[in-house]
Formats: structure tokens, sequence, C-alpha cells
């Protein structure tokens, strides 16, 4: 499909690509003014950070059934619709005036990220094979988190205005759907159709598939403590303002973009496994370093390093379900990683704010990074025991 090569298409996938990051991320300044706005609605600490991750979960629960419709009827439609609700649904926080009700248009936009991640997700794997594919899911992860940049920055911004203006930023999604209409072809996923047959796998490896599902929701759950505790562990120790706390998470999400792009390159020289072992201890050292708390600088230090980590993991686990899965199961089998993906950021809170409550914010980034650690370790074991088998 030589049109699919064109820089309009590309550009197009990877502009709708960043709305799966902002979706949640993008109000994380807001939380602590939000909080105080509701102060006398009750449990209003933990109504307020489910504002945050209440996508996660409507994502979750959406996404085997959106990775099915799209197999079947095709992607461009479930796009469309699905960009439309993003923008409505998004924005409504502008004007929602109930917790509860805002509660609700997060739902809703949590319906709409899940048509929008699995679907442009598939549409690359469908435009694109072998080495191609995996440089432009690398691509597609450094565009989600240089969106997170964007749109953090910019909300925190907004948040020190009002905490209601970051829902501004969602109405870009309605600017990108005549874009969909217009450029996007919508693929002949027929097999062997715009690609070697050689190369289309006839079978699923269910276990691997499994595997990858179990490592995106734990990394996402340990990932997630950064816009849900970090405003809080920075008010807590510096005062700091919503601005400083956007930029902070920003810096993150720019780090991670880097690695990202870096992605190809890295998995031309190591394997899947390698690269999560990389990863997996990349965000130990990172939570480690915040847990110190000893100033604004090694916070950020710690970020960084985490960040660098973190870009590492989305497309890994992209490329391997999509060099692993034929083309007509490629959306069921990225559903199922959108669920486990973004179950994990819905977890994330419920598992960390008893967690703080017992250990303090601290104590919470020192268990995570405690807890990639290990499995950076099992990473480090899984290759000495394949290397083993290969010898033997």
């Amino acid at each position: 499909m030589q049109q699919t090569n064109s820089s309009p298409v590309k550009i197009t996938l990877l502009l709708v690509s960043t709305l799966t990051v902002m979706a949640g991320a993008t109000i994380a300044p807001s939380l602590p003014a939000m909080k105080q706005h509701f102060s006398t609605v009750p449990n209003a600490d933990y109504w307020v950070r489910l504002v945050l991750t209440a996508p996660a979960l409507f994502i979750a629960v959406a996404a085997p059934l959106v990775g099915a419709t799209i197999d079947k009827l095709g992607r461009k439609p479930v796009l469309i619709i699905a960009l439309l609700v993003y923008g409505l649904a998004g924005s409504s926080g502008l004007w929602l005036n109930a917790i509860g009700f805002i509660l609700f248009g997060r739902a809703l936009l949590g319906l709409s990220v899940a048509g929008v991640m699995v679907t442009a997700t598939a549409l690359i794997a469908d435009y694109y094979t072998g080495k191609a594919r995996g440089q432009f899911l690398g691509i597609q992860a450094a565009f989600m988190a240089l969106g997170g940049v964007v749109f953090l920055t910019l909300g925190g911004f907004l948040a020190d205005i009002n905490w209601r203006m970051p829902f501004f930023i969602y109405l870009i999604a309605l600017v990108l759907v005549p874009c969909v209409v217009l450029l996007l072809p919508e693929p002949n996923r027929t097999k062997g159709a715009g690609t070697n047959v050689a190369d289309e796998p006839t079978s699923l490896a269910t276990g691997l598939v499994v595997l990858t599902y179990a490592i995106a929701l734990i990394s996402q759950i340990v990932f997630y403590l950064i816009p849900v505790q970090l405003p809080f562990y920075l008010q807590q120790l510096l005062q700091a303002s919503s601005s400083q706390s956007g930029l902070a998470i920003a810096l993150a999400t720019g780090c991670s973009a880097v690695s990202s792009l870096l992605y190809q390159r890295v998995k031309a020289r190591l394997s899947f496994i390698s690269i999560y072992g990389i990863a997996f201890l990349n965000m130990a050292l990172g939570y480690e370093l915040i847990s110190f708390g000893a100033g604004y600088a090694v916070i950020l230090l710690g970020l960084a390093i985490a960040g660098l980590g973190l870009g590492l993991l989305m497309p890994n686990m992209n490329f391997c379900l999509t060099s692993i899965a034929p083309g007509v199961a490629r959306g069921r089998v990225l559903g199922g990683l959108t669920t486990s993906f973004f179950l994990g950021q819905f977890l994330s809170p419920l598992v960390s704010q008893p967690l703080t409550n017992f250990v303090g914010i601290a104590g919470t980034y020192r268990t995570a990074g405690i807890v990639t650690g290990i499995m950076a370790i099992a990473a480090l074991v899984f290759l000495m025991r394949a290397k083993a088998t290969a010898k033997s």
C-alpha cells in the first residue's frame, strides 16, 4: 500500500497516537487544586485521584471489544467515532460541577481512548512490516512521550490559572477527525495482503502474549506512581507549584521519548527480553533516587533515568506482539495489550494509596524500585537459562 509511506499518513498516525498519553496525565498537575475545590466532598482525596485514572478502567474493559470489532468491521470507522467521543467527553470537565459527573465524562473518555489506541497501533502494523514496523513503533512511542511533554507542561501552566483549564486540551481530537477521514486508507487485512506471506505468522505464541500482558500490567502500576503521587510528593517536600509538577512529569516523558527514538537501534542488537531487563533496571534506579527526596534536582534525575527505561517498554511490547500475531487476529491481540496496559494504570492508585498511607510516598517509590529491580533480575535469569539451554 504505497500511499501509506506518505508523510501526511505518517503524521496523522503519530498525532492520533499522542492522544493516548494525554488522556490521563494531562490533568495530573490539576489534582492538588481539584482536591481543594472538592474538599467538602467525603473522601475527596480518593475521588480526585480516581478522576485521573478512571479512564484507564474503561479503556481496559473496552479494548478487547474494540480489537474484535476492528478485526471484523475495519479500522477507520471505529477510529473516527472514537475521536469524536474523545473530544467531547475529554473536554467535559470544563463545565461539569459535580465530581460524579466529571467521573462519568472520564469514563466516556476511556471508552474512546480504547478505540484510538488499539486502532492506531493496528493501522501501523497493517501498513508496515519488519524493520519499518519496528522503527515506526519506536517513533510512535516517542511521539506519545513528546506529546506528553507538551501536554503536561501546558497542563501545568493552565492548572496554575484554574484547575479546569487543562480540559481544553482534549478538544484537539476534533481537529484530527478530518485528517483521518481524508488521509488514512482502510487496509486490506486478508492473509498476505500488503506483506510478505513468509513474514506473516500462521499461529499465535500464547505464552509470549500472556507474558507481555503481565509485563504491561505491572509496569503501568509502577509508572503511574509518577502522575498520581508526584504532585503531592513535590508539594509535601518543596511546596512545589502545579507548573513545577508538570515540568517534572514532562521530564520523565521527554526522556522516554529519547529512548523510544533509539529503540530500533537497540533492538537490532538485543533481544526482547534483554531490552525488558535494561528498561526495568533503569526504572529501579530512577525510583530509588526519587524515594530519597533529597531535593528537586535529585528527583528530576531519578525521573530522567526512569523515563529512559519506560521509553523502551511500549515499542518493545508492541513490536513483540505485532511480530507474532497473524493479521486477522492483530486487533484482538493489541486489544488485550491495551487492556493490560490501562488496567495497570487504573490499579495504580488503588495499590499505591494504601501503601502510601502505611509507608509514605517516599516509601512507595522505594517499594516500586525494589519491584522493578526484581523484574530486571528475572529477565537476567531468563536470559542466562536460555543461553545455557542453547549451548546444551
